[in-house]
């Protein structure tokens, strides 16, 4: 399984149902030392409003999410779902889980 940290659209059950056919359960946890930055997408009829994370200098920077373990094909299905807006990283959550996040490209 893989750990992933989602503290935007993928915590939504209607996203989670349309890319998973399920609703994921997780854990709430925290990433230090980034922020969330609002961003711009351009979709099928416009502009829509996202929030991406961004790396800061202070440690202490908390962005709070949830911890959810997923199988390698459904963290495929999140690479394809979110915009080249987004890159995948590694990160150490709080609790000191290791977990995949989508920060700023």
């Amino acid at each position: 399984m893989e750990k992933l940290f989602s503290y935007g659209t993928l915590r939504s059950k209607q996203i989670q149902m349309q890319l998973f056919n399920k609703v994921l359960s997780g854990t709430k946890d925290q990433l230090l030392g980034h922020r969330l930055k609002s961003l711009q997408i351009e979709e099928e009829f416009g502009m829509a409003d996202y929030v991406v994370a961004v790396p800061t200098e202070g440690s202490s920077d908390p962005i709070h999410g949830i911890v959810y373990n997923i199988s390698p094909s459904d963290l495929a299905k999140v690479d394809i779902f979110e915009s080249n807006a987004y890159k995948r990283v590694e990160v150490t959550l709080n609790s000191g889980i290791v977990a995949w996040i989508y920060i700023e490209n």
